[in-house]
C-alpha cells in the first residue's frame, strides 16, 4: 500500500477552492449569502481551504443577447414526457404529434436568420440561418439549459418510442451536430445506457385498453 504521506512527514493540506463573488474593487470578498454560507460551513468544520474571488464582469457573458432565445424549445420537455409516459394506446398518436410540433417550432427559429444574420443593405430573400447554437455562434446560458434536456428527450423516444427526430428538420440536426463536437457538451453528457437506465421506469409500455 503507498503512503500517501509527503516524504518530509508533513501532512498535506486538502485541496479545496472555495470561489466567490468578487466585490466591486475586483478583489475583495463580494455580497453573495449563498458563498458566505459554504465559507462559513468549511470554516466551522475546521476544514483547509484557499479562496478565490471572481471578479464576474471579467467573465465571458453567457448570457443570450435575443430574449427568443431563451425560450426557444421550451415546452418540448413537457411534450417528451407525456408522450413518454403514456400507457394508451389510442393516445400515442396524438402526443408523439405534440413532441414533433414542439421540435419543429425549435427547428423554425433556429432556421430563421437572426437580426444581425440580415443584411440590411440585401435585396435578396432571407437565407436560412447559419449560425451554431440558439443566440449565434458561442454557446449561451440558452444551450446549457435546452442541450441537456434535448439529449435526453433524443436518445429515450429512440430507446422506448422508436421515435426519430424528423430528417427535414434542418435546423435543429445542425443545432445538435454543433453541439456533439463541442467538449463542454459531450464530455458532460451521461452514456446513453446510463439515460435509457434512467427512464427504464418511467417509459410505460403502451396498452390497448
Amino acid at each position: 500500500m503507498t503512503d500517501p504521506s509527503p516524504a518530509n512527514g508533513e501532512e498535506k493540506d486538502p485541496e479545496i477552492e472555495l470561489f466567490v463573488k468578487a466585490g466591486v474593487d475586483g478583489e475583495s470578498i463580494g455580497n453573495c449569502p449563498f458563498s458566505q454560507r459554504l465559507f462559513m460551513i468549511l470554516w466551522l468544520k475546521g476544514v483547509v481551504f484557499n479562496v478565490t474571488t471572481v471578479d464576474l464582469k471579467r467573465y465571458p457573458k453567457l448570457a443570450a443577447k435575443h430574449r427568443e432565445s431563451n425560450t426557444a424549445g421550451i415546452d418540448i420537455f413537457s411534450k417528451f414526457s407525456a408522450f413518454i409516459k403514456n400507457t394508451k394506446q389510442q393516445d400515442n398518436n396524438s402526443l408523439e404529434r405534440g413532441l414533433t410540433k414542439a421540435l419543429k417550432k425549435l427547428d423554425d427559429y433556429l432556421r430563421n436568420p437572426l437580426p444581425e444574420e440580415i443584411d440590411a443593405s440585401s435585396t435578396e430573400e432571407e437565407k436560412a440561418s447559419k449560425r451554431t447554437f440558439l443566440d449565434g455562434d458561442e454557446l449561451t446560458l440558452a444551450d446549457c439549459n435546452l442541450l441537456p434536456k434535448l439529449h435526453v428527450v433524443k436518445i429515450v423516444t429512440k430507446k422506448y418510442r422508436n421515435y426519430e427526430f424528423p430528417a427535414e428538420m434542418t435546423g435543429l440536426w445542425r443545432y445538435l451536430k454543433n453541439a456533439y463536437v463541442r467538449d463542454e457538451f459531450i464530455n458532460t453528457c451521461a452514456a446513453d445506457k446510463e439515460i435509457e437506465l434512467a427512464y427504464a421506469d418511467v417509459a410505460k409500455r403502451l396498452s390497448k385498453s
